[in-house]
């Protein structure tokens, strides 16, 4: 009895003092403000950016297509099945590659299958945008796509320098959704787009488990802000945003999630 105790005690202790990650589904290539339109590659994993974690394996995902000049494209039978490599595993993901055509903003849409979560009993679908845009001129990054879960962005999320703050309006089924709570995480391990892989390095070390994956919430009308600390990519998941609250008998999370791009001024 004893033994089961104290066995019990240190797995407890152990899961206490695994860091804090998040869930987070990316849409990345490597960057968001083009000078012309060229092809670029894109990865979609869903992983835990900020210490290159377990990676999740993706199911075929319901829809990923790119707005542009508020014409929709469907992008879903590019996508090609890809093993990613984290730092602990691999998982299944897509990558895809798209010609940008023009100038303007290319808003690119993933709404993946739930993923179930087995120590959680849960089903988590993260629908997730990125804007890529080309030559500087704007058109669609402040557009409300219609997702059924959806950060509007308030700022360009390609055009963004160190410091800078980004602020965005969580929806729900095309409703603000009042103090949403929302996870930030900066991608701290470089993808490398060749391999299909993060990196090892890591580029910030964080001091407590607060930092890798950093809460805010937004006000009563679905607004947030958040002051951008360094250059690179981050990502923002709002929790539950969405209006589904259930799928196949199982709680479901519907989140909303997008990634913005910042750079430091030279």
């Amino acid at each position: 009895m004893k033994k089961t105790v104290a066995l019990l005690a240190g797995v407890l202790t152990l899961a206490l003092a695994l860091p804090a990650m998040a869930h987070f589904q990316m849409i990345y290539t490597q960057e968001s403000a083009l000078g012309k339109a060229e092809a670029i590659d894109l990865k979609l994993v869903f992983t835990h950016p900020f210490e290159a974690g377990h990676t999740m394996d993706m199911g075929q995902p319901e829809q990923f297509f790119v707005v542009r000049k508020e014409k929709k494209k469907d992008l879903l039978k590019t996508l090609k099945p890809i093993t990613w490599t984290s730092l602990t595993n691999s998982g299944a993901a897509y990558e895809t590659s798209y010609k940008l055509r023009g100038m303007g903003d290319n808003v690119f849409c993933l709404v993946p299958s739930p993923y179930l979560e087995k120590e959680e009993d849960c089903y988590i679908q993260q629908v997730t945008k990125a804007v890529v845009n080309t030559g500087g001129f704007p058109t669609d990054w402040d557009a409300e796509i219609g997702l059924p879960a959806e950060i509007v962005p308030l700022d360009k999320p390609y055009a963004l320098w160190t410091g800078n703050v980004f602020r965005g309006i969580v929806k729900g089924g095309g409703k603000p959704v009042p103090f949403a709570e929302i996870e930030v995480e900066y991608l701290n391990h470089r993808p490398e787009m060749g391999k299909n892989a993060f990196a090892k390095s890591a580029a910030v070390e964080a001091p407590q488990d607060a930092f890798v994956t950093m809460t805010i919430k937004a006000n009563v009308n679905g607004e947030f802000s958040f002051g951008i600390p360094k250059a690179g990519w981050w990502g923002f998941c709002a929790l539950g945003a969405g209006p589904a609250k259930e799928y196949q008998g199982k709680e479901l999370s519907q989140d909303a999630v997008i990634w913005v791009q910042a750079r430091d001024m030279k």
